[in-house]
């Protein structure tokens, strides 16, 4: 691989878009147990929903998909989105959220650098939802890199975390 600049300090993934198989069920979940908001339906195929009212983070569409199955074991895509919350706290919701609609954790780590919840969507898309710690609280090793790890999240000592 050859040497090429950095990209620019401050870029960023500005959204996501999944195939679902059904936008309905999807909907279900995004917005009704995560709590986005649809921002705009795009016919019966596509949706785009957001947190805080900007245009979207997250696109779902079934324009290829409708009806379809997760792709199986052993073949490349997407490992997972990864949602950002906040703060701690906003983490410690969202995971009551996913608790309270009966929805499985496949882990949950705290990685030095972030704590991180990992689940499946319907359609068997991963999700990691997780809060950056702030970067004085970072691991560093002795040579001054950045050490992180992964270790197991105490989901009870989280969920106690939760804003009223």
């Amino acid at each position: 691989m050859s040497q090429t600049t950095a990209v620019a300090a401050g870029t960023r993934i500005g959204h996501v878009h999944l195939k679902v198989a059904d936008l309905d069920r999807a909907l279900g979940f995004y917005c009704g147990v995560l709590g986005f908001e649809l921002m705009q339906h795009m016919g019966s195929g596509a949706a785009f929903i957001s947190a805080g009212g900007y245009h979207h983070h997250i696109g779902l569409n079934t324009w290829e998909s409708k009806g379809g199955s997760p792709p199986p074991p052993g073949t490349t895509g997407l490992f997972h989105t990864a949602i950002l919350y906040p703060t701690r706290p906003a983490l410690a919701d969202a995971l009551h959220r996913v608790v309270t609609a009966g929805i499985a954790l496949d882990g949950a780590s705290d990685h030095g650098v972030s704590e991180a919840l990992y689940l499946r969507d319907p359609d068997q898309n991963g999700v990691e939802l997780y809060w950056d710690k702030p970067r004085e609280q970072w691991p560093f090793g002795p040579d001054g890199k950045l050490a992180m790890f992964t270790k197991r999240l105490d989901v009870e000592d989280l969920l106690r975390q939760r804003e009223a």
